[in-house]
């Protein structure tokens, strides 16, 4: 089991849906919606230097998840990469990860958690409203609740308008 993270150039500030909707893109091997980006090169350039690709360590090393915490291959790209750790380093490799992105000016997105983090430290949210799905359907459901609710209670009645 693996803990994935992915990071590209930020053209705009997405949602964290779109975000998914564009990691789940880039697994089906669609990156058009991105752009080449010398930053990508230069974080893959400085995260590899600290921990080198699984298929490039030595055969004694391939347990030394300290040295390499990749559960595979990275998918790297001049547009993006892919990268999948093992469980152990989760911690390890989502702090790494988010460091560097920042550093090199790219967005870190989080599909296990669903969350987009820009460089900025700013978040996904929802693109629209600027609140998470959940919120909003807690909120749209008070909204739906409450006047029936108020309604039907006895000896309450809705102030008289002015």
């Amino acid at each position: 089991m693996s803990c994935d993270f992915f990071v590209w150039f930020p053209q705009e500030q997405i949602s964290n849906a779109e975000a998914t909707e564009l990691y789940l893109r880039l697994c089906d091997g669609d990156a058009s919606a991105l752009v080449p980006h010398p930053s990508i090169d230069a974080f893959y350039a400085e995260l590899t230097a600290r921990h080198p690709e699984i298929d490039t360590i030595p055969e004694e090393k391939i347990d030394d998840h300290d040295y390499c915490p990749w559960s595979c291959k990275l998918d790297y790209s001049p547009t993006y990469v892919i990268m999948c750790c093992v469980w152990s380093k989760a911690s390890y490799v989502h702090e790494l990860v988010q460091a560097l992105a920042r550093k090199h000016g790219l967005a870190l997105d989080d599909p296990q958690s669903e969350r987009v983090t820009y460089p900025d430290g700013s978040t996904g949210g929802s693109a629209k409203t600027g609140m998470s799905r959940s919120v909003g359907w807690v909120l749209g459901s008070f909204a739906l609740f409450l006047p029936g609710y108020s309604s039907t209670r006895k000896g309450w009645h809705p102030p008289e308008p002015p």
